[in-house]
């Protein structure tokens, strides 16, 4: 870890993380940690040392001028700390790109730093191509591992098995070092999923919002994601196979979220049926 600044004493922090790469489809997840260090003002404090976690043909340096000097930029993750915060507590963020190599010692890394600065919570953000409609409320599924932490802020718990990116292997850090973790996870329309997607942002955000019960600033989120959704029909209007396609979707997604969907009301409903059934065949209604 580089450390640029002394971070000192923080007030109840948390720890955000997001990565470009594998984890960002539409840069939603990135977009959320860029979002949040404008708002709140976050300034760099460290960074990883990119020499022990980047394969520079993949991640190459740029040049850049500042002042009228040359130098050289180097691809790493950074850490960010935002101070008196909307939440009402301090935000370390960790801001960066998937590392090419010995993921472990990054995790650990993280991880030393959030038990370092009393970390009481690590949060991860992600998002990933799926079916469903851009016309349609994004949807983010918030999971953790931690059974106090579900029953607190009214999570799942994933059932998911399958290749994982550096976002899972931070939460599982965190969870091994007995930090609370947290997975939110938005899902980017895959027709329209390879440009910036302001509009899964602005559902990461408000995620964030309700797992802290605390408002966000917004912005010109709003905005942006009302001229995506405009920009992603007009696509739709000049193609009727898109269009078709995304109408398909509006239907799935509406029928999967009507009420009478969900697994309380079908078990309440199938009750309700039992108990006229058993009245149509005794002629008296059964135990309510």
């Amino acid at each position: 870890m580089i450390e640029l600044e002394d971070i000192g004493d923080l007030h109840d922090p948390v720890m955000i993380a997001a990565f470009e790469g594998w984890n960002d489809a539409g840069e939603a997840a990135s977009s959320v940690l860029e979002h949040l260090a404008d708002v709140w003002g976050a300034e760099v404090v460290a960074a990883l040392d990119p020499e022990d976690y980047y394969d520079f043909q993949v991640n190459r340096p740029r040049v850049v001028v500042e002042g009228g000097n040359r130098r050289i930029s180097w691809r790493t993750t950074r850490i960010l700390v935002a101070r008196d915060t909307s939440l009402g507590r301090d935000v370390i963020i960790v801001q960066g790109v998937e590392p090419s190599f010995r993921w472990r010692a990054f995790a650990v890394e993280l991880m030393e730093l959030a038990e370092a600065a009393d970390v009481s919570m690590v949060v991860t953000l992600g998002a990933l191509m799926a079916d469903v409609a851009h016309t349609r409320p994004i949807p983010v599924t918030a999971t953790s591992d931690n059974e106090d932490t579900r029953h607190r802020h009214g999570l799942e718990v994933s059932g998911y098995e399958g290749p994982t990116g550096i976002v899972g292997v931070v939460s599982d850090a965190a969870t091994q070092v007995g930090i609370p973790s947290v997975s939110c996870w938005a899902a980017v329309p895959h027709y329209a999923g390879h440009s910036p997607s302001p509009k899964a942002t602005l559902a990461l955000v408000g995620r964030l919002e309700e797992l802290f019960d605390a408002p966000i600033e917004h912005d010109e989120l709003e905005d942006d994601a009302r001229a995506w959704e405009r920009g992603i029909n007009e696509l739709a209007e000049s193609d009727s196979e898109v269009a078709e396609y995304v109408e398909s979707l509006e239907e799935a997604q509406d029928t999967a979220e009507l009420p009478e969907a969900s697994g309380d009301a079908i078990a309440k409903e199938f009750e309700r049926y039992l108990r006229r059934r058993g009245t149509d065949e005794s002629g008296t209604s059964g135990p309510v």
